[in-house]
C-alpha cells in the first residue's frame, strides 16, 4: 500500500473513532443528562466529593468538555465556587483515562455484538432510553472497530517511507510531538481519541515509547482549548478553563524532562508500549489531582486576578449561550433556560418599574420601562435563534425536543408581555403624569392588589417553568382564574364609582379599566407555562367549549317549563 493510501486509510479510521465517541457521549447524555447533571449539582459541596463527581460523571460520558460545560454553567448561575469547579475538573481529567485503560486489552471481537445488540436496541425499541443506550452500544462498537481497524493499517507501514518518514520527524522532538498532539486534540475535540491513536501507533512500533507519552501530554494540554472555546465571554467560565490549563501545562512543564526516565521506569512494570502509554496516561492525571486538590484555594484566587469580573455592557446580550454546548442538546438546553431566566428578571423589573410609576408619578421610571424592553427584546431574539439552532445535525430525542418548544413558548410569552407593558401600560402610566391625574383611593389599592398578585404569579410561573411540577402548575392556573376575579370585581367597583359620580373616577375610568384588562392580560401570558406540564399528564380539556350534548342538557335546564294545555269541555 502506498504512503498517501496509508494516510487516507488511518484518517479514515480516526473519523470512525471519533464518530463511535460521539455516539457513546451523545447516547449517554441523551439516556441519563438529567440524572448526570443532577448527580454532578449532589457532589459540588465540597472539594472530595466534587473529586469523585467529576470523575463518575466523565468516565459515563467520555468528555471532559461536556463535564466543564456542565460545571460552568453551575459556577456562572453562582451555585457553586471556583474552588469545587476546579476539583470536578481534577475528577474528569481522571475520567477521561478510564476508558482508555478497558481498550488496552484485546476486546475487538465484542465489537460486531455490541454493534448488533446496540441496531437491534436501536430500531426494535420503543422507549426512549432503550434507543439511546443501544446507540452507547452501537458507539463502543465502532470504537472497537475502529481500533483494530488503525493497528491493521499502521502495521505494514514500514513499507511506506511517507508515513514512516512523518513520524520518524517526531523522534527526538518531545515539544513538537506535544504541539502536533495538542493541534490534533482541538481538532478532534477528543483527548480520548488523540491518545487511543498514540497507542495503537505505540502498539505497532511505528513512533517510540518516548514519543507516545509525549504524544499523550500534547493530548492533556490540548484538551483545555475546546474548554476555552466554550466558555465564551463567561468570566467564569473562562476561569475554570484557565485553571486547567494552569494545572495541565504545569504537569506538562515538571514531566517533559523527565519523560525518559518515565518512561523506562514504566516499562519495568508493563513494557507493552500500548499498555506503557495507557498507564502514563492515567498516572499523569493522578498525580496532578494529588498534587493540586490542596492548592485549589491559591489557584482559585490567581484565576479571580488574572480573570476579574469584567461590567456587563449591555445587560441584553446572552451570558450563557454559546456556539461550542450546540452540539450537546441536554447543555444548550439548560443554558437557553438560564437566558430565559434574566427575561424574568427583566419582566419583573418592568413590573416594579411601572408599579413605582403609577404610584409616585415618577417619569424616569415610566421610560425606563421602554430601556427594559428592548433588553428583552434582544435577549428573545437571540434565545430564539439559539433554540432553533439545537439539535439541528441530527435532531432532538422526545424529551429534549419538548423542553426545546416549553422554553421557547415561554420566551415568547415573556417578550409579549414586556410589549404590553411598554406599548400600552407604560403610555398610560404616561398620560396619568402628564395630565396629573389621581386614582380614587379604592381604585389606587384596587390597582396595586393586582399588581401584586401579578407579581406572586410571575415567581410561581418560574418555578414551574424550572421543576414542571404539576402541582404547582395547578397553583398557576388557578391564580390565573384568581386574577380575572380580581380584574372583574374591581370593574365592577369602578363602575359603582361611576354611577356615584365620584369626580377622581370620571376623570380616569378609560385609564383605569385599560390598567385592569393589561394586568390581566399579562398574568395570561405567564400562566401559559402550566399547559404543556397539565396536558403532557392529560389534566387538560381539549377544548373549554361544552360538547352537543352538554350544551343541550344545560339549555333545557335554564329554559322555562311550557305551560299546561288548557282542559276542553265536551
Amino acid at each position: 500500500m502506498s504512503g498517501s493510501l496509508t494516510i487516507l486509510h488511518l484518517a479514515g479510521n480516526v473519523a470512525l473513532l471519533l464518530w463511535g465517541l460521539h455516539m457513546v457521549h451523545s447516547g449517554i447524555l441523551r439516556a441519563l443528562g438529567s440524572d448526570l447533571r443532577r448527580w454532578l449539582n449532589a457532589g459540588l459541596a465540597n472539594r472530595g466529593k466534587a473529586l469523585l463527581a467529576g470523575i463518575g460523571v466523565t468516565a459515563l460520558l467520555q468528555s471532559s468538555t461536556a463535564t466543564g460545560l456542565m460545571t460552568a454553567s453551575f459556577l456562572a448561575s453562582g451555585v457553586v465556587d471556583l474552588v469545587p469547579a476546579l476539583a470536578v475538573m481534577l475528577g474528569a481529567n481522571i475520567g477521561t483515562t478510564l476508558i482508555v485503560q478497558l481498550l488496552t486489552f484485546d476486546v475487538s471481537a465484542v465489537a460486531p455484538i455490541l454493534i448488533l445488540a446496540g441496531v437491534i436496541a436501536f430500531k426494535q425499541s420503543g422507549k426512549t432510553r432503550v434507543r439511546d443506550l443501544g446507540r452507547v452500544a452501537i458507539g463502543l462498537g465502532l470504537v472497537l472497530l475502529a481500533l483494530h481497524l488503525i493497528l491493521a493499517t499502521v502495521q505494514p507501514v514500514e513499507q511506506a517511507g511517507l508515513v514512516r518518514d512523518l513520524f520518524a520527524v517526531l523522534s527526538g522532538h518531545p515539544l513538537l510531538s506535544i504541539l502536533l498532539a495538542a493541534l490534533m486534540t482541538w481538532a478532534a475535540y477528543s483527548s480520548v481519541a488523540v491518545v487511543l491513536l498514540a497507542m495503537s501507533l505505540a502498539a505497532a512500533q511505528i513512533v517510540t515509547p518516548d514519543v507516545a507519552l509525549a504524544l499523550v501530554l500534547g493530548a492533556n494540554l490540548g484538551n483545555v482549548i475546546p474548554q476555552f472555546l466554550g466558555a465564551g465571554k463567561s468570566n467564569p467560565a473562562r476561569r475554570l478553563a484557565l485553571g486547567n490549563l494552569i494545572v495541565r501545562g504545569a504537569g506538562c512543564l515538571l514531566v517533559l524532562p523527565l519523560l525518559p526516565r518515565i518512561g523506562t521506569l514504566l516499562a519495568t512494570v508493563e513494557p507493552e508500549p500500548a499498555r506503557l502509554a495507557a498507564n502514563f496516561h492515567l498516572l499523569f492525571n493522578l498525580a496532578l489531582a494529588i498534587l493540586f486538590i490542596g492548592l485549589l484555594g491559591p489557584l482559585a484566587r490567581l484565576c479571580r486576578r488574572l480573570l476579574p469580573a469584567a461590567p456587563v455592557s449591555d445587560p441584553g446580550a446572552p451570558r450563557y449561550i454559546d456556539e461550542a454546548a450546540l452540539a450537546t442538546p441536554a447543555i444548550a438546553l439548560a443554558e437557553a433556560s438560564r437566558e430565559t431566566l434574566r427575561m424574568a428578571d427583566i419582566l419583573e423589573a418592568m413590573l416594579r418599574a411601572l408599579a413605582e410609576a403609577l404610584r409616585h408619578d415618577d417619569r424616569k421610571r415610566a421610560a425606563e420601562i421602554g430601556e427594559l424592553d428592548d433588553q428583552l427584546d434582544r435577549l428573545h431574539k437571540a434565545i430564539k435563534l439559539y433554540l432553533t439552532r439545537i439539535g439541528r445535525e441530527e435532531g432532538l430525542d422526545e424529551t429534549d425536543a419538548r423542553r426545546c418548544s416549553d422554553i421557547l413558548t415561554f420566551a415568547i410569552n415573556l417578550e409579549h408581555a414586556g410589549d404590553i407593558l411598554d406599548k400600552s401600560l407604560r403610555e398610560i402610566a404616561a398620560k396619568k403624569i402628564k395630565y396629573r391625574l389621581s386614582f380614587s383611593a379604592e381604585g389606587a389599592l384596587e390597582i396595586e392588589a393586582m399588581q401584586d398578585r401579578l407579581m406572586a404569579v410571575l415567581g410561581l410561573a418560574i418555578s414551574v417553568f424550572m421543576t414542571g411540577d404539576p402541582r404547582e402548575a395547578r397553583r398557576l392556573l388557578n391564580e390565573k382564574v384568581a386574577i380575572r376575579e380580581l380584574e372583574q370585581a374591581a370593574t365592577d367597583s369602578h363602575l359603582q364609582r361611576l354611577r356615584a359620580g365620584r369626580p377622581e373616577s370620571l376623570e380616569t375610568s378609560a385609564l383605569h379599566l385599560d390598567i385592569l384588562r393589561d394586568l390581566k392580560r399579562l398574568a395570561a401570558h405567564l400562566a401559559s407555562v402550566a399547559y404543556p406540564i397539565l396536558d403532557q399528564g392529560g389534566a387538560l380539556r381539549p377544548s373549554r367549549m361544552m360538547d352537543e350534548g352538554e350544551a343541550a342538557k344545560s339549555l333545557r335546564a335554564e329554559a322555562p317549563l311550557p305551560a299546561p294545555p288548557a282542559s276542553s269541555s265536551t
